[in-house]
């Protein structure tokens, strides 16, 4: 059974929230501070952080943050609907997707299934050999794990499936609304934000912002992946 931590202070958002994703099989622990839930990720291991950004005390950007200095569970962060500032920069603090308040329990719940998902299973391109020299970055697709330099990189579950699904295809350019649907299984025309906030993440765990090594930007459509 997957389980849940739902960081959320307004009680009676908690309350629906939780219910929603009790009833699709889900096993929730529902914390109302950041302090709270950042007890609560030690003893309960949960699967997935839903968390909502506008929290009293500990900002859920800080929680964000916190939570990926010490791990790389799946994050989807609950906005206001029109934040866009404060979403993108939750996008760039770690969080791997979001949802828009009011919340819609079918909307979270696929959210969460697709991430799961994500956590689970290697992007296309798996059946290639279990590990690919890109330079100074090495690929385990089999095993889930890439290293740069010979150390390991700890990647955030969108952050790895981008990284497969781009290195997968060196050389082709894959436009955003591709790698939504590759990545976060955004069928529809999704948010390409994203797309972008985490390859901004990715090239820096990859020292790759300066000048940019892997991941190369096609002005106006998306990116491309090239070994050096």
């Amino acid at each position: 059974m997957p389980r849940i931590l739902l960081i959320e202070d307004d009680a009676a958002v908690r309350r629906a929230v939780q219910l929603a994703l009790r009833h699709h099989g889900h096993e929730v622990v529902a914390a109302s501070t950041g302090e709270e839930g950042m007890n609560y990720l030690g003893s309960f291991r949960p699967d997935v952080v839903v968390l909502d950004l506008m929290l009293p005390g500990m900002s859920g950007l800080d929680v964000c943050r916190r939570i990926r200095e010490r791990e790389q569970v799946g994050i989807i962060m609950m906005t206001a609907k029109g934040d866009s500032v404060d979403m993108i920069v939750g996008l760039e603090a770690g969080a791997d997707d979001y949802v828009v308040k009011p919340v819609q329990a079918r909307v979270l719940e696929a959210r969460v299934r697709a991430l799961l998902r994500r956590l689970d299973a290697p992007a296309s391109g798996a059946a290639r050999p279990r590990a690919e020299s890109h330079g100074d970055l090495t690929v385990d697709r089999a095993g889930m794990l890439v290293t740069h330099r010979g150390r390991p990189v700890g990647l955030a579950p969108s952050e790895l499936r981008l990284l497969l699904a781009l290195s997968a295809a060196p050389g082709q350019v894959l436009s955003r609304q591709q790698l939504l649907e590759a990545v976060w299984e955004h069928s529809y025309h999704g948010d390409i934000r994203l797309v972008d906030a985490c390859v901004k993440r990715l090239r820096g765990k990859l020292g790759d912002l300066g000048a940019p090594r892997y991941i190369h930007t096609v002005r106006g459509f998306g990116y491309c992946f090239r070994s050096s």
